[in-house]
């Protein structure tokens, strides 16, 4: 019977940990949404004016009308409306707010025929956007009984085909009241917007010293537009007192924005496809997109074409990248079935859903005056959770070129360095003096070294004896030349520096702390028996091929290491070293 493996300690640890982040971000998230909908019935309190309105619209008049169900085709540029009605006998007149939601329109408010509030019309004449959203008028204070009139002229083509509800609100609880019931975009737009903000500081960076993170950079320029555009949609920047005109040119400014970096996000995946016909699809709707965008933005600027109207282009636009993410997730999917490409292809399905069902809800609401439903702006919960799968897609992502890179970097450091001293090896060594033989006029020294006694060793006292000795011949060397230059085994008991100068003060010193260095080992590590022949050749005018300074440099090791034979009387004793110098 096979045994079934039990989850180890730290997997175990780990989920439990995620689960208690997952319940304290919710036991959060109720506690700040409990602080801010606690007093909501009582902040909420307004009172509707939908009914018993006499509308005109471009000399056609309506009586009696209710806004809940009064349609009409959708209004142009220029188009005029008047709208009046009689406040109630009844009504509190204590600092009231008319809200009045507003529809790239200009207005002027009267009571009695007596004008009490202006919005639009500078703007108008100017030919500039009016914007788009809730437009507060301050009432006075005896307003029972008197007749409201509202006179709109219409700044774009196509604006609405229905009016939203107006409503009075008391003064101190309009803002709280349209926090509170916009609270859910306040938190996802906030968040979305200083996520986006402080991650786009740290990975701009980042990228300082490395461009792996790029698509980081992409995820939170992308977070920045959309949060931006959240709190813009959803009137939530209404509480700073900006003008409709300003909230709207932002959303619309974000709403362009927002794929630019999302395009970018996807090149690597476009790339990883290998299939011709889709980067040239790519690379069309990157170009299409920043022309779009500039020429849009660039006639609003001028006041030419508003944005209100070129919406609808950016929208088809926005659908044909959202197809275009879907179908090169898919493919990779297709191609390599990582779990990466998995999550990218939900998280595009779930944005491409929220988006087309607000997209449909929009369209019929502006220009047929339907409502398909009573849920909106879905798209910003849908947006929350494609970044949240963008990040966890680049973690991944980048966990796995990470490691790729760590394995990558261990074969070349393998390639080139001896295994048992950890040192450069022959290959390092002659790809180096290549370098130097291609450099004009260069200043440099070559150190060729022979270990003494090692076949001896290896002999009488074992391999591994013989390896310590190999090891700490290597690190004299290196402690007295590697940093002047580099250190290599060649191979066996050979080893090689070359250093990049040719003074001979600084090269009787790295030959002075290498003698010391030796006597040191020896008298660090018990019957060692260090012992190390070597000779050096420097360049000079009359040569500089590294290789014929290499040769030299040998012949004058072997030379040395026959005289320490020679004085020794055929053995070489601890600590046993000469030198023997040559300049060419």
């Amino acid at each position: 019977m096979k045994r079934i493996k039990k989850p180890s300690r730290q997997i175990v640890l780990k989920a439990l940990f995620i689960i208690y982040a997952l319940l304290s971000i919710c036991f959060t998230t109720l506690f700040i949404d409990h602080l801010f909908s606690s007093d909501y019935s009582a902040i909420s309190k307004y009172v509707t004016l939908n009914d018993a309105w006499d509308i005109t619209i471009n000399d056609r008049i309506r009586h009696n009308v209710s806004l809940d169900d009064f349609r009409f085709p959708p209004v142009n540029k220029g188009d005029t409306i008047t709208m009046e009605r009689t406040f109630p006998d009844d009504t509190d007149c204590t600092g009231h707010a008319l809200v009045i939601p507003i529809k790239q329109a200009a207005v002027t408010v009267s009571l009695d025929a007596e004008p009490i509030h202006e919005y639009g019309w500078d703007r108008i004449d100017m030919h500039k956007t009016v914007g788009s959203g809730y437009l507060p008028v301050d009432l006075p204070e005896q307003y029972a009984s008197k007749v409201l009139t509202l006179q709109l002229t219409v700044a774009e083509d196509k604006a609405f085909s229905h009016f939203d509800p107006i409503r009075i609100y008391e003064w101190k609880n309009f803002y709280r009241a349209i926090l509170t019931e916009n609270r859910v975009p306040l938190f996802i737009g906030g968040f979305l917007t200083i996520f986006g903000l402080v991650t786009c500081c740290i990975t701009v960076f980042a990228m300082l010293f490395s461009g792996k993170f790029s698509r980081i950079l992409c995820i939170s320029l992308f977070s920045v537009c959309i949060g931006l555009w959240t709190l813009c949609y959803y009137n939530v920047l209404l509480i700073f007192s900006m003008p409709l005109y300003t909230i709207c040119l932002l959303e619309y400014l974000t709403l362009y924005l927002a794929p630019v970096p999302l395009i970018f996000y996807l090149r690597e995946d476009v790339q990883a496809l290998n299939r011709p016909f889709m980067n040239r699809i790519y690379r069309g709707l990157l170009v299409v997109q920043i022309l779009a965008t500039a020429l849009f933005l660039g006639l609003h600027t001028v006041d030419l074409v508003h944005c209100a109207a070129t919406l609808k282009y950016m929208q088809i636009l926005i659908l044909c990248h959202l197809i275009f993410a879907i179908i090169v997730e898919f493919w990779n999917l297709r191609i390599s079935r990582r779990l990466v490409h998995r999550l990218f292809l939900i998280g595009m399905l779930v944005l491409s859903g929220c988006v087309g069902y607000d997209l449909v809800f929009y369209s019929f609401n502006r220009y047929l005056g339907i409502s398909i439903s009573s849920t909106k702006g879905i798209a910003c919960v849908g947006l929350v959770f494609f970044i949240a799968i963008l990040l966890v897609s680049f973690y991944m992502d980048l966990t796995r070129k990470m490691m790729q890179e760590t394995e990558r970097n261990f074969l070349i450091k393998s390639a080139y360095t001896d295994e048992l001293t950890q040192i450069h090896n022959r290959r390092y060594c002659m790809e180096y003096m290549a370098r130097i033989k291609e450099m004009e006029n260069p200043d440099y020294t070559v150190f060729c070294f022979d270990l003494n006694n090692l076949k001896t060793t290896n002999d009488t006292l074992g391999h591994a004896q013989g390896d310590i000795l190999i090891k700490s011949a290597a690190a004299v060397i290196v402690d007295a030349f590697e940093p002047h230059g580099i250190v290599a085994r060649m191979g066996g008991d050979e080893f090689i520096a070359i250093v990049e100068t040719d003074d001979f003060e600084k090269i009787s010193a790295m030959i002075g702390e290498f003698q010391n260095n030796i006597q040191k080992k020896n008298e660090e590590i018990p019957d060692l028996h260090l012992s190390i022949a070597f000779g050096y050749t420097s360049c000079s005018p009359k040569e500089y091929n590294i290789e014929k300074i290499y040769q030299i440099a040998d012949d004058n090791m072997y030379e040395n290491k026959q005289k320490m034979k020679k004085e020794s009387g055929g053995t070489l004793d601890r600590g046993n070293v000469s030198q023997s110098p040559a300049m060419i």
